[in-house]
């Protein structure tokens, strides 16, 4: 399934359905908090909230974050959320950086599920985990096609794993033949 995700063409293309789908959710949702002046603040006191009683659906540990971080610092994530979700749902469309895009976009799913709201948070942490173990094919009918070989070559420093830095093969190719 692994190996199917990651170098085959239909899933390639089931990949960049979904990727697209899956950024416009974030991008949208993005777009709307930047326009719309959003505040965290509620939604940061309403998680805290569901920290008590006999089954809370914030956890302790969570709601330690929530009370001496991320309440006391709500400004920072009045910017973080809706630019992080806008530039989650841009690098998911346009297949820029996917995978990194991918896994933000579940770091902050997670968030939203740690701090009590279930809501679409599961459904788009099990695509956005079906993106990020595809990797680059997730991304291959997009801007990856292209960045990453240049960022590869150019940035990195290196042009595949068969050649070195310089164009020769590299020990582990020569070690293989």
């Amino acid at each position: 399934m692994n190996n199917w995700l990651r170098t085959n063409k239909v899933a390639m293309w089931l990949l960049t359905v979904l990727r697209v789908y899956i950024g416009y959710k974030w991008i949208t949702g993005g777009w709307g908090k930047l326009t719309g002046g959003f505040d965290a603040s509620g939604f940061l006191q309403g998680a805290l909230a569901q920290a008590g009683g006999d089954h809370p659906a914030v956890q302790p540990l969570w709601a330690n974050f929530l009370e001496h971080f991320a309440i006391p610092n709500v400004g920072l994530f009045n910017v973080l959320v809706p630019i992080g979700e806008f530039a989650v749902g841009l690098g998911l469309i346009l297949g820029t950086f996917t995978t990194f895009a991918a896994l933000m976009g579940m770091v902050m799913n997670f968030a939203f599920l740690f701090s009590g709201t279930v809501s679409t948070n599961p459904y788009l942490i099990l695509a956005e985990i079906f993106i990020v173990v595809a990797a680059l094919n997730a991304g291959k009918i997009g801007l990856d096609r292209w960045v990453i070989p240049y960022l590869r070559a150019h940035v990195w420093g290196r042009k595949n794993r068969e050649e070195g830095t310089d164009g020769t093969p590299n020990n582990r190719a020569k070690a293989a033949a």
